[in-house]
């Protein structure tokens, strides 16, 4: 096992909208333990959101955009006899999780010269409709574990 984490079995929903989901997001976006500042930052976004996308309750948005960066089979590499393969794997539900979100954030973080709640819901939105730059990463994810299907049989 890795280091251990209690974070999963500490986790509050976050205090607006009650979700888990939202309140692990603000946790990775935050730096140097300024919550504050990653939940104004994170509902700033949620309330551009709710200017630009209609008939949808922006925590639904971010909910879904979520959903839809998560990757369902990923490549582990694995060392057989002294040639390491890319392995194609099923990703488990709370890795798609942490990964969605590290994507978003790596999204949004590469945009540089906005203020961060823009950059943010504009990648959400963007995940939201299936396109953007976390949306391409997943999607490179899976083409490498489809360029790699004939390793599949090193799964472990």
């Amino acid at each position: 096992m890795g280091r251990m984490t209690s974070s999963r079995s500490q986790l509050a929903p976050d205090p607006k909208h009650g979700s888990l989901l939202a309140s692990k997001f603000v946790n990775c976006l935050m730096w140097d333990g300024k919550k504050s500042t990653a939940l104004r930052v994170f509902y700033d976004a949620l309330e551009l959101i709710r200017t630009r996308v209609n008939d949808v309750e922006p925590i639904d948005v971010f909910t879904t955009a979520v959903e839809n960066v998560k990757p369902d089979i990923e490549v582990r590499s694995k060392r057989v006899g002294g040639a390491a393969y890319q392995v194609p794997m099923q990703v488990s539900r709370s890795r798609q999780q942490s990964l969605a979100i590290r994507w978003l954030l790596i999204a949004v973080r590469e945009k540089k010269g906005r203020p961060m709640h823009e950059k943010l819901a504009d990648e959400l939105i963007a995940a939201y409709n299936r396109e953007g730059a976390a949306m391409a990463r997943r999607e490179n994810v899976h083409r490498m574990a489809d360029a790699n299907k004939a390793f599949a049989h090193f799964a472990w």
